[in-house]
């Protein structure tokens, strides 16, 4: 397993907003790495299964050559804050005005209702219009049982979700929302 301290740094170098989307990952396991220093949280990435099915050799070592998928993930990331469980799913969007539903597959949704069940603590970080908003995992099955569309309109984030605020360190500090929203702000 890959801790987050192993994670290789890149370097510091000012994040364009046409990329932006593709950092989001990076900024989590950047984040993860400071709460996982500071001894405040223990929340990692999770590999995605795989059955290997060919190995090559180069003169750099083993490479697969062909794999599959064992089964659906569930969330990308899971770990353990304030005694709580905790896991969450990272989802981006170019799209200016709603997130589509489409990005969310099914198992993932039955996945948050079992989360939810055992009490732990289950949300989406989504990326949209240069802004990252944490919509917890109850308010995500509530729209979607409440509304007939196909998207989740940028309204709704804004007044629904939470935003996450970027900084140095960590330098996307989702889990000062997670305090707010299910520790009463304490720390």
């Amino acid at each position: 397993m890959r801790y987050p301290t192993q994670i290789k740094k890149k370097k510091q170098t000012m994040i364009h907003y046409g990329n932006r989307g593709m950092d989001l990952e990076y900024l989590i396991n950047l984040s993860n790495s400071y709460y996982f220093e500071q001894d405040m949280a223990l929340i990692y990435k999770k590999p995605t299964p795989i059955g290997i099915v060919d190995v090559g050799y180069t003169e750099k070592g083993k490479v697969i050559r062909q794999a599959y998928f064992k089964s659906p993930s569930t969330l990308d990331y899971n770990g353990l804050y304030r005694g709580k469980y905790v896991e969450f799913e990272a989802k981006e969007t170019k799209n200016k005005t709603s997130f589509p539903i489409s990005n969310i597959h099914l198992h993932q949704l039955e996945h948050v209702k079992r989360v939810l069940k055992h009490d732990g603590i289950v949300f989406f970080l989504i990326l949209m219009n240069h802004h990252t908003f944490l919509l917890p995992g109850e308010k995500l099955l509530k729209f979607l049982e409440t509304h007939q569309r196909k998207s989740i309109p940028y309204s709704y984030l804004m007044e629904s979700g939470y935003l996450v605020k970027e900084k140095i360190d960590p330098p996307l500090d989702y889990l000062d929302v997670v305090d707010e929203i299910y520790f009463g702000g304490m720390k």
